[in-house]
């Protein structure tokens, strides 16, 4: 899909995964969507898309909050560092099943693993609706969204490109400039 403008390409993104790809294909959008970015940081990186994709795809009004973070009953979440203890790995996605707020605690379902985190091990885990293409390496996902914009210009490379594009098992979506693409 062919766009310039990186608050359009947000918007674009948000309608695939709430309406486009969900009525066309009878999938979960939280399930069977992976977005894809280049970057962490920027309009277009998994910062800003995990926030964006939260709000309309996760309406549960149970929170816990940490920091500027925001874990809601029924989000997607990835493990980012290696927890031997727990049994749960970098780069991990699972699924926050439970929240206990007069303890300050969540449980996230890896897989049918399902795994207790205190209050402070929070920071162990970040939003997964959009993850980065280089945490994605070693994943499969039904269906692939990628943003390609001159904002991650420092991040378009080729093996990059090669890397998210073959993350997708069904369908892939490229989403930018196509100059940004020709690029990379």
């Amino acid at each position: 899909i062919n766009s310039e403008n990186p608050e359009d390409i947000v918007s674009e993104i948000k309608e695939l995964c709430l309406k486009r790809l969900p009525k066309t294909y009878k999938v979960n959008a939280v399930f069977d969507i992976q977005v894809l970015s280049p970057m962490k940081k920027g309009l277009l990186g998994t910062e800003n898309l995990n926030t964006e994709l939260q709000s309309i795809l996760n309406d549960n009004p149970l929170f816990i909050k940490r920091g500027s973070n925001k874990y809601k009953l029924g989000d997607k979440v990835m493990q980012i560092k290696n927890n031997y203890d727990k049994n749960v790995f970098n780069g991990d996605i699972g699924f926050i099943r439970h929240i206990d707020l007069d303890n300050n605690t969540i449980k996230v379902d890896f897989d049918s693993n399902l795994v207790e985190y205190s209050y402070q091990e929070l920071e162990e885990l970040v939003l997964s609706y959009a993850i980065t293409i280089h945490k994605s390496q070693g994943g499969e996902f039904p269906i692939v969204i990628i943003p390609i914009h001159f904002q991650s210009m420092i991040m378009l490379q080729r093996n990059l490109i090669y890397t998210g594009v073959t993350r997708a098992k069904k369908i892939l979506i490229l989403i930018g400039d196509t100059f940004a693409l020709k690029y990379a």
